[in-house]
């Protein structure tokens, strides 16, 4: 799933050998929704350069699975995963911490990283790729945006080439199940605890419906695709749970739906950045995008717009 590092000064490091005697040894850290479907992916498809032979969980004990083999070592002892010889450490626990401690110590230590955590990125990813590239590690975070979708590689090579002036996007897949039900005549509360049964939302929902989730995404994005740092905080957010049916009738009215919309654009030297509820006109390919899909539009001085569109982040489909 994850992957992606924006371009440094130094020189990029080696990528980790493996070999069929010595196949790269990969620890998960985190065994929720996303890490066990990362796992069973790796048990599943036994690719030769690659062994699954940690997992870290707190409560480890309730999160065995009897499908992952019985080499892996199963613990929820932090210290002795990261001392032990693995290669790769996939975290998948998110938040800043203990997390972002976590990976800083197995870059420190010159193993590999890689990270759905989109929170760790958008605040330290340019500390942790130069510390990643002078111990001679890799850090790999494409799924911190947009799920399996290639955003993250998309802009890095894909439109390496080109200038890109404005990215925007439906970044929440819980946002985007929550308006597109209510476009559907819903109410809130009730998809929201809709979302809530099948997954899609925390117990509290803050982050996702309060915009915290896409700003981090928008912040990362804005790095890679307009070239500029943002500390994400100076993106104020607006909740989608302002938003009622009238607002939809309304919208209707004008050719148009409400979308959660992450927006930022480049202009003479000056960037604007938002992210919250807005009107989307119908014939907008963010219209198009339903439950909890998530979609990227790139718009290139010179390609014009490229769309990104596909699943968001989640376990196995």
């Amino acid at each position: 799933m994850p992957s992606s590092a924006s371009p440094l000064a130094s020189p990029a490091p080696q990528a980790p050998k493996s070999s069929a005697s010595h196949p790269l040894r990969i620890a998960i850290f985190g065994f929720g929704t996303v890490g066990s479907s990362v796992a069973r992916i790796l048990v599943e498809s036994k690719p030769e350069s690659l062994k699954l032979t940690h997992v870290f969980n707190r409560g480890v004990a309730r999160k065995r699975a009897d499908w992952v083999p019985a080499d892996v070592v199963w613990s929820e002892d932090a210290d002795a995963v990261l001392a032990s010889d693995v290669d790769v450490v996939v975290e998948l626990a998110g938040g800043l911490d203990p997390a972002g401690s976590w990976v800083r110590r197995a870059l420190e230590a010159g193993k590999s990283v890689v990270t759905a955590n989109k929170k760790l990125i958008a605040f330290h990813g340019v500390d942790l790729e130069r510390l990643a590239a002078a111990k001679g590690g890799h850090l790999k975070y494409g799924a911190a945006v947009a799920g399996g979708i290639p955003v993250i590689p998309g802009l890095e090579q894909g439109l390496a080439g080109d200038q890109i002036e404005r990215i925007e996007g439906i970044l929440n897949g819980t946002c985007n199940f929550i308006l597109s039900k209510m476009e559907g005549g819903a109410e809130y509360a009730a998809v929201l605890a809709e979302a809530q049964s099948k997954g899609y939302a925390e117990a509290d929902p803050t982050e996702d419906v309060g915009g915290f989730d896409a700003r981090a995404k928008l912040a990362i994005l804005m790095r890679l695709a307009l070239r500029v740092q943002v500390d994400p905080e100076e993106i104020v957010p607006r909740p989608i749970t302002t938003i009622s049916q009238v607002d939809f009738s309304y919208a209707r009215d004008l050719g148009c739906t409400i979308r959660q919309v992450a927006r930022a654009q480049q202009t003479a030297g000056a960037i604007a950045a938002s992210v919250g509820p807005m009107l989307v006109a119908q014939r907008s390919p963010l219209a198009w995008s339903r439950g909890t899909e998530n979609m990227v539009i790139a718009s290139g001085r010179y390609g014009g717009d490229v769309v990104f569109s596909g699943h968001g982040a989640g376990g196995l489909r």
